[in-house]
């Protein structure tokens, strides 16, 4: 699956789309500074695998900080058959830059 650019999740937020949001930063980087979603660390990704509350074939928008995590997550849920899962590329970061 494509990644999604900042641009195009900012517009999708904008006009309040319901989004799958996955936010695989640590705990106290969620908690600093989120745009929501659920918050599962790539340190326990793989044991939580489990705890995922999404069908494997919707879209799942994986964010970190800057798209290095949230590909390794991506990865791992295409190897699990989750079919949609798209990366945020540069992250929370550029996200920032269009937001703030």
């Amino acid at each position: 699956m494509s990644p999604i650019n900042n641009q195009e999740l900012f517009t999708r937020m904008q006009n309040g789309e319901e989004l799958n949001l996955l936010d695989v930063r640590e705990e106290i980087e969620f908690h600093t500074f989120n745009i929501g979603g659920r918050n599962i660390p790539l340190s326990q990704f793989i044991n939580n695998l489990d705890k995922l509350e999404y069908n494997k074939t919707d879209e799942i928008i994986v964010i970190c900080k800057v798209g290095l995590r949230s590909e390794t997550a991506r990865e791992i849920l295409a190897q699990n058959g989750y079919l949609q899962a798209r990366n945020l590329t540069g992250g929370i970061m550029a996200l920032q830059k269009l937001k703030y």
